[in-house]
């Protein structure tokens, strides 16, 4: 719906709405941009804490996938008139314990009542204005690095149907209170190393791999060629689609984006299911120069976080996204 309002015509707007990308940027001055993005959702786990801890996550994800360093936060609650006051106590104290360790002040909110349970922030972020990554940089020669499993869609699911494990669901607990915070730091120090080797990036969330793989090739004008063998899931994700544990926002995905995707005969059908799972909280997608992007993976992997890198960047083809 925003592509239909008038761009605004202020130079200062280094990113807007106009190429779908993960968060605004505005220039302040000639070294100093803000970052702003905003995120909420209903809960996803049981455990209150928990939910306070990934809403969190994911809403600092989108400042992390710019390359920026997240600096103030505003709250958004929705919680039922009557609801139990120490559950949305549990999911604050959980937020807040998020905001903490990304060194990101919460300084206010808003609240309304409302039957279903909402929980999210608005992040404010600066960055250097030229060194700001976007969803349009990707560049054919590239490397794409994914910083996280993928599964938390399908899992989530299984749990609400009462078909997960409880290891299952740790696992997936674990990946989306994971901040992407060390992510960007290290590929952020690796790019200003190597002479601005990271090129572009987005974070995975609820369009799943495919629909933002999409936009990047779509804003790159590239085809982005994704090696299915080199994409780990989540332990019991595979399970949880072959027991049908589908959710409807993956069937969504596919519907939307599977026009734009050519998947290789050999790609087994549930790993094709997969790749299209509406993440929460999800990893980095990191469009790298070649040569560097096993040197960003070791240094991601000894950081304990799972990179892998799962594709290429090449010229644009007849489909933007290629999975073989």
């Amino acid at each position: 719906m925003l592509g239909k309002l008038p761009h605004t015509k202020d130079e200062n707007v280094l990113v807007g709405f106009d190429k779908a990308d993960d968060a605004g940027v505005y220039r302040l001055n000639q070294n100093l941009a803000l970052v702003q993005t905003v995120d909420f959702f209903t809960p996803i786990v049981d455990d209150p804490f928990l939910y306070g801890e990934i809403a969190a996550a994911n809403s600092l994800s989108d400042v992390y996938a710019m390359g920026g360093k997240p600096l103030s936060a505003l709250s958004i609650v929705a919680f039922p008139e009557n609801g139990d006051i120490e559950i949305l106590e549990q999911i604050l104290q959980g937020g807040f314990s998020k905001m903490q360790e990304a060194g990101c002040a919460v300084i206010g909110g808003h609240s309304i009542r409302d039957e279903e349970i909402k929980f999210g922030y608005a992040v404010t972020g600066t960055i250097d204005p030229a060194r700001v990554w976007t969803n349009a940089g990707a560049r054919p020669g590239d490397a794409l690095v994914l910083t996280k499993r993928l599964g938390t869609g399908v899992i989530s699911t299984a749990l609400k149907r009462r078909l997960s494990k409880e290891e299952w669901e740790d696992a997936a607990g674990e990946s989306m209170k994971t901040l992407n915070r060390k992510a960007c730091e290290i590929a952020s120090h690796l790019s200003a190393e190597s002479g601005g080797s990271v090129h572009g990036a987005t974070d995975i969330t609820g369009f799943g791999l495919l629909g933002h793989a999409r936009e990047m090739a779509l804003a790159s004008n590239v085809t982005i060629e994704i090696d299915h063998a080199r994409v780990e899931a989540l332990p019991g994700a595979l399970e949880c689609i072959r027991q049908g544990a589908v959710p409807g926002g993956l069937k969504n995905n596919e519907e939307f984006a599977s026009c734009s995707v050519s998947i290789a005969a050999n790609v087994p059908a549930e790993i094709g299911t997969l790749l299209y799972d509406p993440q929460t909280s999800g990893g980095l997608l990191i469009s790298v120069a070649a040569e560097q992007a096993p040197v960003l993976e070791s240094a991601l992997r000894a950081a304990n976080i799972p990179a892998s890198i799962i594709g290429r960047v090449c010229q644009r083809g007849d489909h933007p996204i290629q999975v073989r």
